[in-house]
């Protein structure tokens, strides 16, 4: 996983709320193991017809934000499914950043083992960030000092340790496990000494 490291960009606002995570990535592209691949089929519900055709005027198909790496949604976003596959498709496409009121508890956790940082914020202020989207002006998101800044503006958001330490250090749960190697070659090698017959 990288590192995470402050992201500055013109955010991409979808405005629904209770985006489910079968509306993030549909079902039928679920057959893969890998994290690659998956952007092209994001949101593809909104993006795509019956036929496999573009649907004009998609937000994150549009020349301005189809390199957006701040999404700003509505409330409860991530519902349903514990699918891992929606954040691998969010980040495969780029974003690396989503800002909502709130999220579905799975897919928020979900979203720190790999390498996305959601932000909870107060409705007052995704009207505000929502209007940088529509005047196409960036934001910038520092994690080390849990801020948004947009204008002459500045929110604080709140964020558990582990998780921010996790995110700035690259550390999924593969690289946790890795950094306690040593710990558990020692531990293996006392029970092989004190019960060899286990």
């Amino acid at each position: 996983m990288e590192k995470f490291s402050t992201i500055k960009s013109i955010p991409a606002y979808i405005s629904l709320m209770n985006i489910d995570t079968d509306k993030i990535i549909p079902k039928q592209f679920l057959k893969t193991i890998k994290r690659s691949g998956l952007g092209k089929s994001l949101f593809y519900e909104l993006r795509f017809d019956e036929r496999g055709n573009p649907i004009p005027g998609f937000i994150l198909d549009q020349e301005t934000y189809k390199n957006s790496k701040i999404l700003i949604t509505g409330k409860n976003f991530g519902c349903g499914s514990s699918r891992e596959h929606a954040p691998w498709a969010l980040l495969d496409f780029g974003i690396k950043v989503i800002i909502s009121e709130s999220f579905a508890d799975i897919f928020y956790n979900n979203c720190f083992k790999n390498g996305i940082l959601p932000i909870v914020v107060k409705e007052e202020i995704i009207n505000e960030l929502k209007d940088y989207s529509s005047r196409k002006e960036k934001i910038e998101v520092k994690l080390e000092e849990q801020e948004i800044l947009y204008g002459n503006k500045t929110f604080k958001f709140e964020l558990d340790s582990f998780k921010k330490k996790c995110l700035l250090e690259g550390l999924d749960d593969i690289a946790l496990s890795l950094k306690k190697a040593k710990d558990i070659e020692n531990f293996e090698k006392k029970i092989a000494q004190n019960k060899p017959w286990l």
